[in-house]
């Protein structure tokens, strides 16, 4: 794949990077925040430290993501990340949920970082070297909190009565959610012409449902999509997912903007 430059974009592929960008990094901005929450009263000390360990990572993967959308539009990463108000965050519905029980953080976790690896795949060969960079940076730490967990959710799925029927009811009340992280963006057909995604959305979110098939399956959870012709897979929910064009967000999403924002907002003029 040739390597392009961002300045050598049209207008219209360059907004559509600069939302791509957005909305990968207040994703991992808003999960890894969620993640923080989980400091100090996680089910397990070794989880206590392995959780914020997680966070960490999903904070920098989005502090990385930041300054390459600065790069792009031009402005401050920090003013981008702590700077707009609740309303302008593009992350996925699925990442409005206060993070509730364990099983609950679990399943959502499950579901976005299966679905998050899905489009670091479109990204691969990406032709504008920056992203392609942070992108294999983030897909080795991805590796380790796709395995833990897949773990977590083996462990939660065979725990017995209650553990299961948390698990299981998390994920149905997810799922519609779940489908956000991979909905269309703006523009993306521009980004497939230029080479910076491999595939349209649509696509990496075909083989997300086909990879979780056999794992839902074996563990008797909730899937709800069945097989149309040829490989397709489509939802039977009643309630569609909504695509990703911004939102007011939860009353829980709203709450977690005030305390990530509370010091910037003290002083936003400040150089820390």
């Amino acid at each position: 794949m040739t390597a392009v430059m961002a300045e050598a974009l049209d207008r219209g592929t360059r907004e559509a990077l600069a939302g791509l960008l957005l909305a990968m990094a207040d994703d991992e901005f808003v999960l890894g925040f969620w993640d923080s929450e989980w400091t100090g009263i996680a089910p397990l000390l070794e989880e206590d430290v392995a959780q914020s360990s997680i966070a960490q990572d999903e904070i920098g993967h989005a502090q990385a993501l930041y300054q390459l959308l600065a790069e792009v539009i031009g402005g401050d990463a920090d003013r981008i990340a702590f700077g707009r108000e609740p309303a302008a965050y593009r992350h996925a519905r699925l990442l409005d949920h206060a993070r509730t029980d364990w099983a609950f953080s679990i399943a959502r976790r499950f579901l976005y970082d299966t679905a998050d690896a899905a489009r670091l795949d479109l990204l691969v060969a990406c032709a504008w070297p920056p992203l392609a960079g942070v992108v294999a940076k983030m897909r080795r730490e991805e590796t380790y909190h796709l395995l833990h967990m897949h773990t977590w959710l083996e462990r939660l799925a065979s725990g017995g009565d209650d553990a299961r029927g948390r698990l299981a009811a998390a994920l149905e009340r997810l799922w519609p959610d779940a489908l956000t992280v991979l909905a269309p963006l703006p523009g993306e057909e521009l980004l497939v012409a230029a080479g910076i995604l491999a595939e349209p959305m649509a696509a990496a979110e075909q083989r997300w449902l086909a990879s979780l098939r056999p794992i839902f399956t074996r563990l008797e959870l909730p899937f709800p999509f069945i097989q149309l012709e040829g490989e397709r897979l489509e939802t039977t929910l009643a309630v569609p997912a909504e695509p990703r064009d911004g939102h007011d967000g939860s009353d829980s999403f709203r709450w977690l903007w005030g305390e990530f924002t509370m010091v910037y907002r003290s002083d936003p003029e400040a150089v820390w």
